[in-house]
């Protein structure tokens, strides 16, 4: 059913071709199209205004933390090396796709490799998975450091943060590579647009003129499970730092505790919420119109990585001191 739904999508969308390949028969194509945003190409330049500002916001805010992480030697901890590797996450998987969606916006350059497209779509997928894995890896930091403080600092030494954070670049990188490699053995032949605005991975194995189930149930099932087990973890440690935080004795303190995990609990939300609505509607929302899709997978990609750096800035304390020190003078 979804298929046969795509395959009529598409049909209206063949005026955007640039080629005659479209209608013939080949195994790799040299280009794909990328169509932007499918029916909205009239309003292309005006969306690209949020989008742009999201982004520059979204750099700006990551550098910065990066910044004051580094020149602060009180800031020289795991909770940060972990806020550190999940900025350069962010700064990554905005970048591989958003400065191509402006081209597309602004100057109309659709056209993308098929090598390209296909390391597009491993860049976006993995990226997704690490960051997924870091904020894992917080929750993690959370807890040790509610549930045994006393040996949180000999238990999350900085070569364990370093092998934590080493884990889970090796563990998105090899539980998607499959993806690009399996999209990259399958004929061609219907045609090579793309009615979306990157390289995301049903949208370029629907073209597939063969049985793509391999791929689709991959991921579907695989690359998703992990993401619904980093969840579960997370909720466990969750659970845990609840129970010792209802444990205190006073109010004031379990509130001064709790406050510890609020941007971390932020980003959570502000990461999962929307991509779990994002997967269910590509996968199950046949009757939500493309357009809505395509949007929403573009705000998915974009909101984290805007919203990361201010959450913390204005969550954390020493990160507030520091960007008070960067903009204001001491002898004001």
């Amino acid at each position: 059913m979804q298929e046969s739904i795509f395959c009529l999508t598409v049909g209206h969308l063949l005026p955007y071709s640039m080629s005659d390949s479209n209608s013939t028969d080949f195994t790799n194509p040299s280009t794909f199209i990328l169509l932007g945003i499918p029916g909205l190409e009239a309003a292309h330049v005006w969306i690209s205004i949020p989008f742009c500002t999201m982004y520059a916001i979204a750099v700006l805010g990551n550098f910065i933390i990066l910044f004051i992480v580094k020149t602060e030697p009180s800031l020289h901890g795991p909770m940060y090396y972990f806020l550190c590797m999940l900025a350069v996450t962010d700064l990554v998987m905005c970048t591989c796709t958003i400065p191509k969606m402006l081209s597309i916006f602004w100057f109309n350059s659709r056209e993308i490799n098929f090598s390209a497209c296909l390391t597009q779509m491993f860049f976006i997928h993995s990226f997704f998975a690490m960051e997924s894995g870091i904020l894992l890896a917080m929750a993690f930091d959370r807890y040790v450091a509610i549930c045994d403080p006393l040996r949180h600092s000999t238990i999350l030494t900085n070569p364990v943060v370093v092998k934590i954070g080493l884990s889970m670049v090796l563990r998105g990188a090899m539980i998607v590579l499959p993806c690009p490699l399996l999209a990259r053995q399958w004929p061609y032949c219907r045609t090579n647009i793309i009615p979306h605005t990157c390289c995301e991975h049903m949208s370029v194995v629907n073209l597939a003129c063969a049985d793509i189930r391999i791929s689709s149930f991959y991921g579907l099932t695989v690359a998703n499970l992990v993401i619904c087990l980093d969840m579960f973890f997370i909720a466990v440690s969750y659970t845990q730092i609840l129970r010792a935080i209802f444990s205190l004795p006073t109010r004031d303190a379990r509130l001064k505790t709790f406050g510890t995990c609020g941007s971390h609990l932020c980003a959570i939300l502000a990461f999962y919420i929307p991509g779990l609505f994002s997967g269910l509607t590509s996968r199950f929302g046949h009757h939500v119109a493309l357009h809505s899709q395509v949007l929403f997978a573009n705000v998915c990609l974009l909101v984290p990585p805007m919203l990361n750096p201010i959450i913390f800035g204005v969550r954390t304390k020493q990160i507030q001191d520091r960007l008070l020190q960067l903009f204001i003078p001491k002898g004001i």
